[in-house]
């Protein structure tokens, strides 16, 4: 089947939970510089997962770019990766409402960690589809962000034990990792043409 609805679908899905994070922003109650101060750490939840957000939704649009077709297999694991990016309003209130305390800050990371695996998972259904030639197969490569990613979001969940701030550093710092282009798959395809 083709991919055109898959797509659509979850770029709805993806702008619907970054209206849902906004939205959760309220305006505070006074004209004056400290009135904000108390929203300063949702704020920068909401920057960072707004971040986040855009890094699966530009990834996912080169991947999906990658397949000629869809499976039932592959929507499957496209809604799996959904589920838990939706979770991500939620870890982002939680989080920032109670100032990035430590088990808010563990259960965001579980997010993290959860949309990575289900990320991976979309990219080996997708190549299980395609063929181990497959565009998608040969622009991945050995993939070292990919890899890299669970490890320092299980390692930032075990330092909420011991300072939930540094846990956020770790965060950031993948957010950042990602936030270089990647122009493997752009790569793989020019050469295609």
């Amino acid at each position: 089947m083709g991919k055109t609805r898959l797509e659509a679908f979850s770029d709805g899905v993806l702008a619907i939970i970054i209206t849902i994070m906004v939205l959760e922003l309220k305006v505070p109650h006074g004209d004056t510089f400290e009135a904000l101060v108390p929203l300063i750490p949702v704020f920068l939840s909401y920057v960072l997962s707004f971040v986040y957000v855009g890094i699966y939704w530009n990834n996912h649009h080169h991947m999906l770019h990658t397949a000629n077709h869809v499976t039932g297999a592959v929507l499957w694991a496209n809604l799996h990766l959904l589920f838990w990016l939706s979770l991500l309003p939620f870890a982002t209130g939680w989080m920032g409402e109670n100032h990035f305390a430590p088990l808010p800050t563990a259960f965001y990371g579980v997010v993290l960690l959860a949309a990575a695996i289900a990320y991976w998972l979309l990219q080996q259904a997708i190549i299980a589809t395609q063929g181990n030639s497959s565009v998608l197969r040969r622009a991945v490569g050995n993939d070292w962000k990919g890899k890299l990613s669970p490890v320092l979001y299980l390692f930032a969940i075990l330092l909420t034990l011991v300072a939930a701030w540094a846990a956020q550093l770790v965060f950031a710092f993948v957010a950042l990792l990602w936030l270089i282009p990647d122009r493997r798959i752009e790569r793989v395809l020019d050469q295609n043409v």
